[in-house]
């Protein structure tokens, strides 16, 4: 079994930053993709960056140059750091990870959820 634990959201003035953690533990063996959906309420769930083993990112057009993925393969961990955050960046925040366990299984996991509120 792979566990995700999301950490770092909350409420922040527009213009402000915050910066999500994403945690994998289990009998991990590897871990390929790494990425950040948002869904905002009345919405669907949407990608917001990307990163592959290969430190190969992408990132949805309304977050460019605001957001950076990043990730910490020691630690089975991924960041994104979201600066100059927008009203409309409000959204729940939801990691997923792809990845194979020691049992040469494939697992595509995905966080708990935490909540993002900018405030104008």
């Amino acid at each position: 079994q792979v566990r995700l634990v999301e950490s770092g959201g909350g409420l922040v003035q527009a213009g402000g930053s915050l910066r999500l953690s994403c945690a994998a533990s289990g009998s991990i063996f590897s871990i390929n993709a790494m990425g950040w959906y948002r869904q905002a309420l009345g919405k669907q769930r949407e990608l917001v960056a990307g990163i592959t083993s290969g430190v190969r990112t992408n990132y949805a057009d309304s977050v460019k140059g605001r957001f950076t993925i990043s990730r910490d393969n020691a630690k089975n961990t991924t960041y994104l750091q979201m600066n100059s955050l927008k009203p409309e960046d409000t959204a729940v925040y939801y990691c997923n990870i792809e990845g194979s366990v020691i049992t040469d299984m494939d697992f595509d996991a995905w966080g708990q959820g935490t909540q993002v509120t900018v405030s104008s």
